[in-house]
């Protein structure tokens, strides 16, 4: 039993270093970068929040213990922002040999129950996995909303390919979702009207309200 406990403690020890890896996504307020400890926290909240968004079929607390994990081989393999260009073949190797190796200081039944739920996030094709990826993409949405477009100018972003990288994957899983976040996505995107308004000398003078 102390060896079992040595590794669990093992395991929980080697899980703050994520605290430490920091996301190209900021907090909702602007004022720093979010880590990926800080990011698995907060999508585990929104899967229970919005868990009336999942198929009937979806286990939400087979989904939350899938979203407390998913990001854990960010410890080795470090954040790789979906909007960044990188070679997903070598990244999802990265990954698969840092899930080895983290998951692999749990004791032999943990380790295997574990491992086997983040393959399943990673494949995406169960039920409970399709809605826990749909909601791993909508809280990043969100913390750029919230800061007037955050990481979408520096990384280039455009409507279409918020679509196809995010849109796709979120209505797949949470298609109500999608459609509430479409129409600030859509405002934020489009071009800003150019008001002009003409000054009114009207005794002191004033300006017309705006229509």
């Amino acid at each position: 039993m102390t060896d079992r406990i040595n590794a669990q403690l093992a395991f929980l020890t080697e899980a703050c270093r994520l605290k430490s890896i920091l996301r190209a996504t900021t907090l909702c307020d602007g004022s720093r970068r979010e880590n990926s400890g800080e990011h698995s926290w907060h999508i585990a909240l929104y899967a229970m929040v919005l868990g009336e968004q999942a198929a009937p079929e979806v286990n939400i607390n087979r989904v939350i213990r899938m979203l407390l994990i998913h990001d854990l081989v960010e410890i080795d393999a470090g954040d790789v922002p979906i909007h960044g260009n990188h070679d997903s073949t070598a990244q999802a190797a990265i990954e698969q040999t840092a899930a080895t190796r983290i998951f692999g200081l749990l004791p032999p039944d943990q380790a295997e129950t574990f491992r086997a739920l983040w393959d399943e996030f990673e494949a995406a094709r169960t039920p409970d996995a399709i809605f826990a990826k749909s909601i791993d993409r909508v809280q990043p949405v969100i913390a750029n909303l919230e800061t007037d477009g955050g990481t979408w100018p520096a990384f280039n972003v455009t409507a279409s390919q918020l679509e196809t990288r995010v849109g796709s994957k979120v209505a797949r899983g949470a298609p109500a979702l999608w459609v509430a976040l479409k129409t600030r996505i859509d405002a934020w995107f489009s071009p800003p009207l150019l008001i002009v308004r003409v000054k009114i000398s009207r005794g002191h003078g004033g300006w017309p309200p705006l229509c």
